[in-house]
């Protein structure tokens, strides 16, 4: 969809914020509603399929404008050197000198997007102070028009891509002058033509025409590269993308069959390129075989880059999932797709991991097929161990009866992913038209699906590990807290989203007697398998030596005294809440764990002082003392781990308070929905480096309250 800004508050302000800034590009991004993805919405001054493979962008990914709306700060490229140490990526896919500005859209938790903004070639290594106001300008007028709601233009196009916002032309023309700029190109040697920003043919002069060797009727509206078989070489269409965005004038020599040899230079700008071509008697060296007529086209120079930015990407694959999706928003667009259908083989069937484009019935048609006996592409495929390739639906019927009418698609290159000989599964590209794949193609496909099967495979092995470790992290928490008449506890546990996702934070209430009941909350160093074995082994001893009648101090000296004995070679902090629900009294033991906060109902929440002693096991002689404070009806006493608390740059102490101050301006709500609201910026954090453990206890003031059960660790 394209068109101008008018009549949009979201589109004014983005062209806007792309001229004060002197950019000569820009793109907007929003915050999809159901999940942690930035969406293109609206772009101006660049080619769209430069930014397909960034269309939709995971809030976790290494890419700049996830980076600044995931920390919410500028984010400064200031040329190709610093992309490509900061985000290779995205410096491997657009190997063009330029600068760019990333910068979110509205302050969480109320984030909208963010904002992109491209210069050209040669800017300072800096923004200015004045680039820098007019971009934060800029993210304020798009996030205050963003909030008046549905209609304003902060979603993708009914299209189902972004909006194409033109710049206004330089100036406007009368009729004669319009006609008077004709003449002008005309008399020029040799012959001119202009590209819009997708390369595509909007004027030609007669000149032009003839040197090119073409109808105009047929250049106008197509791409020189589809028209003409000898511009199909992918570095003269990558010329044009250089020029696009480094914003540089660009030249290049090309042979026109027989031996004419022609030069062709481009001046680009925010609208489109302007191409003078002239007759050259220089032979550049080189010469690129011209392909035969009707032969298929050889790989363009937007594919070449899709595949180096998939591959990049692949290597930052984590889970299946990721792979799934980077294949489909990556290669699916780069070979123009229309569909895609990814198999793992488990227990020698096909198992499906993911699809796009298909039917629910041309999915279920060969899910959970035998591979021996299945008639399908995908088990050929991994049965032989060799890629296929249907050009058109006669041959896919020809093998498989049928399947063109089940699945819609004409035709397809059916890849199978072999990993060190063995077959883990199958990747299909289908379309929905006839296709010729060319034997670049076909061998970039078949390198691709190399790479593909190795991301896969670790893939698979990482989520396994990760399916064990949430298995593990669920059978060392408490499944159910005991229910404590006069006391209503709510208990949360949210992992690192570094490393495993398991980690030695843990919980627990334990009921001592009738009017009495422990409550334990703790951090052991580390986030694996060896710091949530010692996490299981604290618990169990401070749930002991509790269930013992020990004191508080005690509790923990004897848990550090067995900590120390086993040496595992980690500490752990602790802190340990004696409560007696009768008289609504606690006694709080420390060991260097953050303090608790105590909300009670006529005062400001208060950070309890409690003797941070020293932390379990480093020395098994160390003494732990205890402080009393009252519960009275109403007092709400929080737990945590310092995962809740801790910010990079920021003072421990300062975090502390303003969590007590969080607290302080929290309703008065159950424990449960408490819980959530001090939770909810760190369920946000895409980037969490500690995991998080909290408890919510509420002092009733009569009758009993069963405490919920918390969930299952994430």
């Amino acid at each position: 969809m394209s068109g101008g800004a008018d009549s949009d508050p979201v589109d004014r302000a983005l062209l806007r914020a792309m001229l004060e800034a002197g950019a000569s590009a820009c793109g907007l991004y929003v915050l999809a509603a159901d999940e942690p993805v930035l969406q293109l919405a609206a772009l101006s001054g660049v080619p769209t399929r430069l930014l397909e493979p960034w269309s939709h962008v995971a809030l976790a990914a290494p890419i700049p404008v996830a980076v600044a709306a995931r920390r919410q700060r500028l984010v400064w490229v200031g040329g190709h050197q610093q992309l490509a140490r900061d985000f290779p990526r995205t410096a491997v896919a657009v190997p063009y000198d330029f600068a760019l500005a990333a910068a979110p859209v509205g302050e969480r938790p109320a984030c909208r997007g963010a904002l992109l903004l491209l210069w050209p070639a040669g800017h300072a290594p800096q923004l200015s102070a004045d680039e820098r106001e007019a971009v934060e300008a800029g993210c304020r007028s798009l996030a205050a028009a963003l909030g008046k709601g549905p209609g304003t233009g902060g979603s993708v196009s009914p299209t189902g891509g972004p909006r194409v916002l033109t710049p206004p032309p330089v100036r406007c023309v009368r009729p004669e002058e319009a006609l008077a700029a004709v003449d002008y190109v005309e008399r020029l040697p040799g012959g001119c033509c202009a590209l819009d920003l997708e390369g595509r043919v909007t004027m030609v002069t007669t000149g032009a025409a003839d040197l090119l060797g073409e109808e105009e009727t047929r250049l106008v509206g197509a791409q020189p590269w589809d028209v003409l078989p000898w511009l199909r070489d992918p570095i003269f269409e990558d010329r044009y993308r250089a020029a696009m965005i480094s914003r540089r004038p660009m030249s290049f020599t090309a042979r026109r069959p027989p031996d004419q040899w022609l030069t062709f230079r481009l001046f680009p700008d925010g609208r489109g390129l302007s191409v003078w071509i002239s007759p050259s008697d220089r032979d550049p060296g080189t010469v690129t075989p011209i392909p035969a007529a009707g032969a298929a086209m050889p790989v363009r120079a937007g594919q070449i880059y899709h595949v180096l930015h998939l591959a990049a990407a692949l290597t930052e694959a984590v889970g299946v999932r990721d792979v799934v999706d980077l294949v489909a928003d990556q290669i699916v667009p780069a070979f123009g797709a229309q569909g895609v259908l990814m198999y793992a083989t488990e227990g020698g069937r096909l198992r499906t991991l993911g699809h796009r484009g298909y039917s629910a019935e041309a999915v279920a048609a060969f899910e959970g097929a035998f591979l021996g006996a299945a008639n399908s592409p995908a088990v050929h495929a991994l049965a032989t161990g060799e890629p296929s390739f249907y050009s058109t639906p006669e041959e896919i019927e020809r093998d498989y009866p049928g399947l063109p009418q089940l699945t819609g698609k004409a035709a397809r290159a059916v890849l199978p992913l072999i990993v060190s000989g063995r077959p883990v599964g199958c990747c299909i590209l289908a379309y929905t038209r006839p296709r010729t794949f060319s034997p670049e193609e076909r061998q970039v496909l078949t390198s691709l699906a190399g790479l593909i099967a190795q991301a896969l495979d670790r893939a698979r092995l990482y989520d396994t590990k990760q399916q064990l470790a949430h298995d593990l992290q669920a059978g060392l928490l408490p499944h159910r807290l005991p229910a404590v008449p006069g006391l209503a506890v709510a208990a949360r546990y949210l992992p690192s989203t570094r490393g495993m996702d398991i980690g030695g934070d843990f919980y627990d209430l334990i009921r001592l007697d009738e009017d009495s009941v422990a409550a334990v909350i703790g951090d052991v160093q580390g986030h694996n398998a060896a710091a949530a074995a010692l996490m299981g082994q604290a618990r169990t001893a401070v749930h002991a030596h509790a269930s013992a009648g020990a004191s508080p101090g005690e509790v923990l000296a004897r848990t550090n005294r067995l900590l120390t004995d086993l040496d595992p070679g980690l500490f752990t902090s602790c802190l340990y809440v004696h409560i007696n629900v009768r008289t609504r009294r606690a006694c709080v033991a420390s060991a260097g764990h953050p303090p608790p906060l105590l909300r009670r109902a006529d005062r400001p929440t208060l950070v309890v002082d409690v003797p941070a002693g020293l932390l379990l096991g480093i020395d098994p002689d160390a003494r732990y003392s205890a402080t009393e404070i009252d519960l009275p009806p109403g007092s709400v006493l929080v737990l945590y781990t310092d995962g809740l608390v801790e910010t990079p740059g920021v003072d421990l102490d300062r975090s502390v308070a303003n969590l007590a101050e969080r607290l302080d301006d929290a309703p008065h709500l159950g424990p449960d929905r408490l819980a959530d609201a001090l939770l909810k910026n760190r369920h946000a954090d895409v980037d969490r480096q500690d995991d998080v453990a909290l408890m919510v206890l509420v002092s009733e003031p009569t009758g009993p309250t069963a405490s919920a059960p918390p969930p299952a660790p994430a």
